[in-house]
């Protein structure tokens, strides 16, 4: 074991990502108040001692991981195409595979207490951005301008999470859970037609003109 340990700390980047990845896992299996931080170090296969030298506490950990997915996310937006018909699908295959993140979300918000959230500043920042790019496609007539930008990302939010969110309800109404390809293939065809609905007018005519040029 202490051999082990001493060929993570030669390097600090990987040991780094093998305590934020235990880290999550942990948080989306307990939240962060039922976290432990041994239980953590184990994962990672390395001790408590490196976890303090990185991350300070828990609570420092809790916000690197925070601030690690946010930036994943940021980056993952900023990649996927401005229509919905194309990006609704891809964001929720995206939240298929970070179940442990929607998780993690969904202990905070039960232990949340109406205080301010960790990381609320760069989560406000976020959702700043979120908002910005929505008004942007709005513009750019990729989106629908009938609707304010906040629903729309409320939304968009419900449909690509709900799933893997609320998994039992999933299962009851489907008959399959949210990890199964078959339904994550099916869900994703709907959702590439109800997103149809966020579309601007001149996108749809601009689709119908492509179709008719194929024809």
């Amino acid at each position: 074991m202490r051999a082990k340990n001493q060929r993570l700390t030669r390097d600090p980047d990987r040991t780094r990502g093998c305590i934020l990845n235990a880290a999550i896992a942990e948080f989306s299996a307990k939240g962060l108040a039922g976290a432990r931080v041994d239980a953590i170090a184990r994962r990672a296969g390395t001790n408590k001692r490196m976890l303090y030298h990185y991350f300070a506490d828990k609570e420092g950990l809790f916000r690197a991981v925070l601030r690690w997915k946010i930036a994943e996310r940021g980056v993952l937006a900023d990649s996927i195409s401005g229509e919905p018909t194309k990006n609704l699908p891809l964001w929720f295959q995206a939240t298929c595979q970070e179940a442990d993140w929607v998780r993690l979300l969904g202990w905070e918000s039960l232990q949340n207490t109406g205080e301010q959230m960790v990381e609320e500043a760069a989560r406000r920042r976020a959702a700043k951005n979120a908002r910005q790019r929505t008004r942007q496609r709005q513009a750019e007539g990729l989106v629908t301008s009938a609707f304010d930008c906040r629903h729309l990302l409320l939304a968009w939010l419900s449909l690509t999470m709900f799933p893997s969110a609320f998994p039992q309800l999933t299962r009851l109404i489907t008959g399959r859970t949210a990890s199964d390809l078959r339904f994550q293939r099916e869900y994703m065809k709907f959702l590439e037609k109800f997103a149809m609905a966020f579309d601007s007018p001149e996108t749809g005519v601009r689709k119908t003109c492509s179709v008719k040029s194929v024809k």
